[in-house]
């Protein structure tokens, strides 16, 4: 059997977009990823199906496995003729201990690779808002370990050195030492007023700083209950801090977002909820695709054959855009037949589907649901007017209903259908029933349902009182009506049924929480 090949990837401080574009390709064209606490787990989305996952953490109170154990792993992982890629929190070689294991690789003719990552000391300070350099404050710097005893830091730093010699001090896992570490450096020789800074959990959503001074610090860490993992900032460059921060000021900051929309749609709102600030975890419960039932395509087909017979053609979703035009494709039937027929959408992103088509809705409502629709054409409607309604076969009976009781003609075609989705994220489940979710999002009923289904479907036998503790964000109305059936609360409701309005219900919502805890 050929050996195979191992890479040794530096995963960043913790947000998943600092991972470096090489790390990036490791992660999607490897057989085995080994990692470790540091790394973000959302990283592992990347990886292609059937990827062995060996988590090889440690914790402050716990050793996972000891690192002769992961070395000697990945040797013995090469040596069956895998691809393996060991991701590591931060930069492999800056106390990533990547030597140890690149050497055992080397001792048994493993081919290896080195991908350097973004190391925590200098990417955590910076979105706490403190540049570990300054042309006025410091033009140097140390990054020094502090996780080991008293006796072995005395050993391994030269305190005397390290404390006249440069401008910023940076100490990685060194919070349980910070008193240890402060005393020494103030009988070295510096001030006790010199600035200190400890950020936890550096990059990600729970990113917390407290600030104090060599004399104050270690009372500070202990009455906020400070804990690990963190970087220490010593110098002046953490008095940066006050005007630059800027990670923390963001609108979402500080929120796990579940985001339950279907796969396509999910990753606009979660690029959406990360620029704000906040952490997107998708989690989609809704699929939906083509009928494949012989009769409902025969019908389907009939509908559709009828163009020219329509003076209304009303679409109410992004999806029903989508589908009406891949049916259409598929049965060869040309767009510019339905030429008699005037349109209408159902919201922005409806009307934004059908423009990228060249086509522009003549109507949108105030409202961005069905009653709005009616209510903005209903001048217009006329008696008799046949209306070709392309949707889903979950889409409510308010519309077709309505223009019924209004004398018109409505042909309900169901060009998709909808299905609890399969295979969820096992992370997000995780962090679910851990608690860790800050905020859900729902943007249909039918994401409401399938959640709880989903739940359900996972072993949990009473999905809402799960949830009940988590607030929940409705993109409208008509949402909010099915969460409170499930018996939940939305803390949440959009202005308009947009996700526009969604995020920014979401963000004030943010802001007011903060201000509560401030308060």
């Amino acid at each position: 059997m050929n050996k195979g090949k191992v890479y040794l990837v530096g995963a960043g401080p913790g947000d998943p977009k600092l991972i470096t574009v090489r790390g990036l390709e490791c992660l999607k064209l490897c057989d085995v990823v080994v990692y470790d606490r540091l790394a973000s787990p959302r990283l592992l989305r990347y990886l292609k199906p059937g990827t062995e996952k060996i988590y090889v953490g440690k914790l402050p109170d716990r050793h996972t496995m000891k690192q002769e154990e992961i070395n000697r792993l990945l040797v013995d992982l090469a040596l069956q003729g895998k691809t393996v890629t060991r991701l590591k929190g931060g930069d492999p070689t800056i106390f990533g201990r990547v030597g140890e294991e690149a050497e055992l690789l080397v001792d048994n003719g493993v081919e290896f690779e080195i991908v350097p990552g973004i190391t925590s000391a200098i990417a955590v300070p910076a979105y706490a808002g403190i540049p570990v350099t300054h042309r006025d404050l410091a033009s140097s710097l140390s990054i020094i370990t502090g996780h080991e005893s008293p006796d072995k830091l005395d050993r391994s730093i030269h305190w005397d050195k390290v404390t006249n010699a440069t401008g910023t001090l940076i100490f990685l896992m060194g919070v349980a030492k910070i008193g240890y570490i402060a005393d020494q450096l103030m009988k070295h020789g510096k001030a006790p007023e010199t600035p200190v800074a400890l950020i936890r959990w550096g990059t990600r959503v729970e990113q917390r700083t407290v600030v104090g001074t060599l004399a104050t610090i270690e009372t500070v860490v202990k009455e906020a209950g400070f804990q690990p993992p963190a970087v220490i900032v010593v110098g002046e460059v953490v008095l940066q801090r006050e005007k630059l921060q800027w990670y923390e000021k963001k609108p979402l900051f500080g929120l796990r977002v579940l985001v339950t929309r279907a796969r396509p749609q999910a990753s606009e709102l979660a690029d959406r909820i990360e620029a704000l600030g906040g952490e997107p975890c998708e989690f989609p419960v809704i699929e939906t695709r083509e009928s494949a039932e012989p009769a409902a395509v025969e019908a389907l087909q009939a509908a559709l054959e009828q163009a020219e017979q329509y003076d209304w053609l009303m679409f109410t979703s992004v999806n029903g855009v989508d589908y009406f035009f891949d049916w259409l494709r598929k049965f060869r039937i040309d767009a510019r037949r339905f030429h008699g027929a005037s349109l209408a959408a159902v919201g922005p992103k409806t009307a934004e589907a059908l423009a990228r088509r060249g086509l522009i809705a003549e109507e949108l409502p105030v409202k961005f649901h069905a009653e709005g629709l009616l209510e903005r054409l209903a001048s217009r409607l006329k008696p008799g007017e046949r209306v070709l309604l392309p949707r889903g076969d979950l889409a409510r009976e308010v519309l077709p209903r309505e223009l019924k009781a209004l004398g018109l003609l409505p042909t309900e075609i169901d060009v998709y259908e909808t299905f609890v989705a399969e295979g969820q994220d096992e992370l997000a489940l995780e962090w679910l029933r851990e608690k860790e979710i800050h905020l859900i999002t729902f943007t249909s009923s039918s994401t409401v349902t399938n959640l709880l289904e989903v739940l359900k479907r996972n072993g949990i036998e009473n999905p809402a009182e799960l949830l009940a503790d988590i607030p929940i964000a409705s993109i409208g109305p008509i949402t909010s009506q099915t969460i409170a059936e499930a018996g939940l609360r939305p803390a949440i409701e959009a202005d308009d049924s947009t996700l526009e309005g969604l995020l920014s219900a979401i963000a004030r919502h943010n802001a007011t929480s903060k201000l509560r805890e401030e308060g």
